[in-house]
């Protein structure tokens, strides 16, 4: 019996489990739809839609780099618990799916899952729903990002940060120890201090005049600043202004090796030794779990609502 996207619709709705895994149930069961939706209990697929409101907060970040052919993938996996996230399975699973960003291209998450997983002849979301089978914690590729040309990456704390770089340097130059040396710092350097822009040059106007209000508003709270002519408090802004650059944007940001030049000046040195011109272009920096809302335990709450 013959079925349509419609039908695949229509039971990914009624179970919760994912696209691909409905059509697959579809086709199994000839399109009878309480034949698929028991193909999907069988696998545990349906336990798994059930398990896909719980908070996977811990996980890994990780990042990739195919020198040959020059493209570079940053992702981040999430999972229920930092023992599962050690699993050496679900690390593999996290590399396997950063190569696939790199040789499928997908446009977002969802394409992602429908990419053959590099190393495999199933999905992305097959392979997913495979290790949930062993672990039963629930997943979530949360995002990723792509980047072709000279880049670096760089992994902290075993997952917890992972960092991609892009450069704009010729290949010559890029092979170059030295060049590699400070690229690798530039990494580092995202991942200490998490800048959130690249220069003063790419802050959003917006930004920075909602950043001016915030300062005015500091200074004119001040008593100490109220007998203060207008341009007095102007220069006021203006310095502070500045120091909201050195603080927020990655070139102008003090160099963590070497606190009296900033980043745009080591990257000038480097470029002159070795006689090349070198540019950061680009960077993403993922830290795990963040903006995610963790669940919050409480132990003494919990036996004293069982005893009400």
């Amino acid at each position: 019996m013959a079925f349509t996207a419609k039908d695949v619709m229509s039971l990914k709705e009624r179970t919760g489990c994912g696209m691909m895994a409905c059509k697959e149930a579809l086709t199994a069961a000839d399109g009878d739809v309480d034949k698929a939706i028991e193909i999907l209990r069988e696998k545990g697929l349906a336990q798994q839609a059930k398990k896909s409101g719980r908070v996977a907060a811990e996980g890994l970040s990780y990042a990739a780099y195919d020198a040959d052919k020059k493209v570079g993938a940053v992702v981040e996996v999430n999972i229920e618990t930092d023992f599962a996230a050690q699993n050496e399975n679900f690390i593999k699973l996290v590399h396997d799916i950063a190569d696939t960003v790199i040789a499928c291209n997908p446009a977002d998450v969802e394409a992602l899952k429908a990419c053959t997983l590099a190393g495999s002849d199933v999905t992305v979301e097959a392979a997913v729903q495979e290790l949930f089978l062993a672990l039963r914690e629930n997943m979530q590729i949360r995002r990723f990002a792509r980047y072709e040309g000279n880049l670096v990456t760089y992994v902290h704390g075993g997952g917890r940060i992972a960092v991609l770089v892009k450069f704009d340097v010729d290949d010559a130059t890029a092979a170059k120890d030295e060049f590699q040396l400070y690229a690798k710092d530039v990494a580092m350097q995202i991942a200490a201090m998490n800048p959130g822009y690249l220069s003063s040059e790419t802050v959003p106007a917006d930004v920075i005049e909602k950043e001016k209000e915030v300062l005015m508003a500091q200074i004119a709270n001040d008593p100490k600043n109220a007998s203060k002519p207008p341009v007095v408090i102007e220069k006021m802004v203006t310095g502070r202004i500045g120091k909201f650059y050195k603080e927020n944007c990655l070139l102008q940001q003090a160099f963590v090796k070497d606190d009296n030049i900033d980043v745009a000046t080591y990257t000038e040195n480097t470029a002159k030794e070795l006689g090349a011109s070198i540019q950061v272009v680009d960077y993403v920096r993922f830290e795990k779990g963040e903006g995610i809302q963790k669940k919050e335990d409480n132990f003494a709450e919990e036996v004293a609502s069982m005893i009400k």
